[in-house]
């Protein structure tokens, strides 16, 4: 049976790029397909900011006409400036449990990156790291969200057979909030956050308005929180203003204000942010990641009318200056009452680097279990 490899160049091709993932866990009962439609503007050099200093092409692996893997090579200039590296990525992969499929794609993907004059492949990665990172390696029983990936745990095996050795690894932790009577330890949080507040002269703010926002370009302001803060991460570049206003116009709209919180000091610049969302997994996979004809029902109840019992931790910040601190404690301390009112019972967090000590231990007050393990893969070319 002939193997091949095709490079998308058209709309049909992307399709059948951004579908074959939904057809190879369609059965599955922990993978969440990717909104279809935001995929496509991702993909799309003129709708997606981050091609401003990125370059990509994408792969499909054929087997007798029927596609059997996927792969994404990507190119960040800004990251490889700022880490001295001239690393590949390759993201969005995914294959059937067959080694020549595998090989093909990453093979593909390596001399890719060797013609542009790369010297090493990392993945998997996206454009950025508001993308999703890492092949899940832990945690195959667990449900997946809307900004990360799901895989199979062949997967990993397919990666160490092509010589592909650990780059950093990720955790993701599913967090038990905690009732309206507390607990001696979760307590800990609210006498943290007080003695922060006053030690620092740090406040809480909320919003009433995406208008409120908006007029204020406040939305801005919080992001460079997330840059400072993100910045001494695996592999983070910076986020340019075009790509800040490209997620504030995309998903400002959707978030429920009470679910974010920002800490401002005495002169009402941010230092600190989290911002949650019910969880849409399960109203993905009923939508079939599609919005039209009948997704958009799905979705909508999950926001609005009937949403889950897990919230999903999409971003949390906190300037370099005021980590550990109990800035933290501020953050949670003003989510965990909104979580309990809105009936939510778990908190899901975005993955987080196994070695960022900060990161980790901001949970050391909550019953937060690790329950993903992710891994970025490295080799040299």
């Amino acid at each position: 049976m002939t193997l091949t490899i095709k490079k998308v160049s058209d709309s049909r091709d992307l399709k059948a790029f951004i579908r074959f993932n939904y057809q190879l866990y369609k059965d599955c009962p922990y993978a969440v397909p990717d909104f279809y439609e935001d995929l496509k503007d991702t993909f799309n050099p003129s709708k997606n900011a981050a091609f401003e200093f990125c370059e990509a092409d994408y792969f499909l692996a054929y087997r007798d006409g029927k596609v059997v893997g996927r792969v994404a090579a990507i190119i960040n200039h800004k990251a490889n400036e700022t880490w001295k590296v001239r690393n590949v990525r390759f993201g969005w992969i995914d294959f059937i449990d067959d080694r020549e499929v595998s090989r093909l794609l990453l093979k593909t993907v390596e001399q890719w990156g060797r013609e542009k004059g790369m010297d090493r492949i990392v993945g998997p990665l996206g454009f950025t790291d508001m993308d999703p990172e890492g092949m899940l390696t832990g945690g195959f029983d667990q449900l997946s969200t809307m900004s990360t990936t799901y895989n199979y745990p062949y997967y990993a095996g397919h990666m160490e057979s092509l010589g592909y050795e650990k780059e950093v690894d990720w955790v993701e932790r599913k967090i038990t909030v905690p009732d309206a009577t507390h607990t001696a330890h979760s307590d800990k949080y609210f006498r943290v956050a007080e003695m922060s507040a006053k030690r620092y002269n740090l406040h809480v703010r909320k919003f009433t308005s995406v208008k409120e926002i908006r007029r204020s370009n406040y939305g801005l302001r919080i992001f460079d929180v997330v840059n400072k803060a993100y910045a001494p991460l695996y592999g983070y570049s910076e986020m340019n203003e075009r790509q800040i206003n490209q997620y504030i116009n995309t998903y400002l709209p959707f978030i429920d204000l009470r679910l974010l919180t920002v800490v401002e000091d005495q002169d009402g610049q941010p230092v600190a942010m989290g911002v949650g969302m019910p969880s849409l997994s399960r109203a993905l996979q009923k939508a079939r990641g599609k919005l039209f004809p009948f997704g958009w029902v799905h979705l909508l109840k999950a926001m609005y009318w009937k949403h889950s019992d897990i919230v999903d931790l999409l971003l949390v910040a906190v300037l370099p200056e005021y980590q550990n601190k109990g800035v933290n404690a501020m953050l949670f301390a003003d989510l965990i009452p909104i979580c309990q009112q809105m009936g939510f019972k778990f908190g899901e967090t975005h993955p987080q680097l196994e070695t960022n000590e900060k990161s980790q231990g901001q949970w050391a007050y909550l019953d937060a279990e690790v329950h993903k393990h992710r891994r970025c893969w490295q080799k040299a070319l």
